[in-house]
């Protein structure tokens, strides 16, 4: 067994303070559910430590596979609270300042270095803050209600928060990037996925089930090999091509020392439904 796989342990008994942590039978997919639907489910200065703390301990979790976040009551994030966040920082130093801009981006830091993919399941409300916790996710279903805005400009700031302008181009592209991040508008799921903010619309009642259906597939899939996946387009987006060329033949090669690499082929061989093991 590997040091790596000797710090992995099951992510079992999580009891979440400031949100809903719900996990499947068998560990192997858990629903993060923002749950303050009275005012959209907002973050406050909690919520935000709570979720880098969770994503940042994901990365050693042996049975988590797969993560949706989703939000409670026909809604999302309408990003951060306007009387629990928003008006203290009008009466902050700039080091109290930059402990907190530093804090939420290392939200998405981590949920951009936790190995397992999170699918964000956007109904409503999808705003600020709450727009970057959709876009720091790897695949994002919507359904036709969402309405998405990077609206930091509509209350005095830069478009450039928790690393908005550098994911959102690579995302839908600069021009429209540019456009959302300097007025501000919302855009609608179906402007989303043909953008390809979104990856695809479901009805409202279907949205966290069909969600969540992804992220057991996903889960059922081979664990070490997404996570590489997941690292190396992280990695690869400072890199020229030589070096992103040779980064996945080493990645390749790693994954091809996997027990689910020749669990897939013996699969095949015998014309059977490979049965994954993560390792």
């Amino acid at each position: 067994m590997s040091a790596m796989q000797q710090k992995l342990k099951p992510f079992q008994g999580y009891a979440a303070q400031h949100f809903r942590w719900e996990v499947q039978a068998d560990g192997r997919v858990a629903t993060i559910t923002l749950d303050r639907p009275d005012k959209k489910n907002p973050l406050t200065f909690d919520s935000y430590a709570e979720l880098r703390d969770l994503f940042g301990a994901l990365k050693s979790a042996s049975d988590v596979r797969a993560i949706v976040i989703t939000g409670a009551g026909g809604n999302f994030c309408s990003g951060g609270d306007v009387f629990e966040i928003i008006e203290p920082l009008t009466r902050m130093s700039m080091p109290d300042l930059l402990a907190f801009t530093r804090m939420t981006g290392d939200v998405v830091k981590a949920m951009r270095h936790c190995p397992q993919p999170i699918i964000a399941a956007v109904d409503g409300i999808c705003a600020g803050a709450g727009a970057l916790l959709a876009l720091a996710s790897d695949l994002r279903l919507a359904s036709p209600a969402a309405r998405t805005a990077f609206l930091f400009t509509r209350v005095g700031l830069a478009g450039a928060d928790m690393g908005a302008c550098g994911l959102l181009p690579r995302a839908i592209g600069q021009a429209r990037a540019a456009e959302l991040l300097f007025t501000g508008r919302a855009f609608s799921a179906e402007e989303g996925e043909r953008w390809g903010f979104f990856n695809r619309i479901v009805a409202s009642e279907a949205l966290l089930a069909e969600a969540q259906t992804l992220a057991r597939s996903l889960a059922d899939g081979p664990a070490f090999a997404h996570s590489m996946t997941k690292t190396m387009m992280n990695q690869e987006w400072a890199m020229g091509i030589d070096e992103l060329v040779e980064s996945e033949a080493q990645a390749q090669a790693i994954c091809m020392m996997t027990k689910d690499f020749r669990i897939a082929f013996e699969a095949f061989a015998a014309k059977q439904k490979p049965t994954f093991v993560g390792a």
